[in-house]
């Protein structure tokens, strides 16, 4: 499904700021996978996911989905299929817009359809209060309220109605709870876990929560200097405890500077 082979990427090469951010690293994910991703700061978590959404292009390598050669792809229009979130509430919407309309730019991103927003049909806005409803959160309420006003658990729990309203072939949630209370956070996680396996969406995860980590999806992924130093799933996966796992970090010399190991 997603087929990553070799690829590398060094930032300012030739320089004093050199810098390898991914080095020949390599991954497959199958349909339906949702693999969580550990690793301290500067690991290359963020960078293979700028990797695979297009933001840069990588120097050496491949990136295919679904049997597609994405890899000199535009962002833009790998954005049809691939769904993203970030740590940061402020990055998935549009404030000045209202929540109606960051769902109606959101549905036409990545539909197959061109229609113009002012297109989006009746039928359409009750599909969108429906799917605002199942948050939980009575935004099917505030339509037409500015994305603005909202809360920051409010504002994630949207993007990732928005990320999966048509469904991306992959989704690529990058620390998307982590500036959230823990309270939100769980929340946000529980929805996560609904929207992925109700729509059986192919999923990468990085979180610092080793709990979280070990519990969500079928896979788990650990990396370090650009490269992926451990990849457990099935059993070896459920008898992995945090504590156990926090011990593979010191082996591999990482730093746990920022790794979580309760659930809160």
């Amino acid at each position: 499904m997603l087929k990553i082979t070799n690829i590398s990427k060094t930032f300012n090469p030739g320089t004093i700021n050199e810098k390898k951010a991914l080095t020949d690293l390599s991954l497959h994910l199958n349909k339906g996978d949702f693999v969580t991703i550990l690793g301290s700061n500067g690991a290359g978590k963020s960078t293979l996911f700028n990797a695979i959404a297009g933001s840069f292009p990588v120097d050496s390598g491949d990136i295919r989905l679904d049997g597609q050669n994405i890899t000199s792809l535009p962002d833009f229009r790998r954005s049809k299929f691939i769904g993203r979130m970030f740590q940061d509430p402020l990055k998935g919407t549009a404030p000045n817009m209202t929540i109606e309309e960051n769902l109606a730019l959101a549905y036409m991103r990545a539909s197959s359809g061109t229609s113009p927003f002012s297109m989006i049909s009746r039928a359409d806005r009750k599909d969108f209060r429906e799917r605002l409803s199942q948050l939980g959160l009575g935004l099917e309420d505030r339509m037409n309220h500015p994305v603005g006003l909202l809360s920051g658990g409010q504002r994630q729990a949207l993007t990732l109605l928005m990320a999966t309203m048509v469904t991306p072939k992959l989704l690529l949630l990058d620390e998307h709870t982590a500036a959230l209370d823990p309270a939100t956070a769980e929340k946000v996680l529980a929805l996560t876990k609904q929207i992925v396996v109700e729509n059986g969406i192919t999923c990468l995860m990085i979180t610092h929560n080793i709990p979280s980590a070990l519990s969500l999806g079928n896979r788990t992924i650990m990396m370090n200097n650009g490269t992926i130093v451990l990849d457990i799933a099935g059993q070896e996966r459920a008898d992995m405890t945090p504590e156990k796992l926090l011990k593979v970090f010191h082996q591999q010399g990482i730093s746990n500077d920022r790794i979580e190991l309760s659930a809160e």
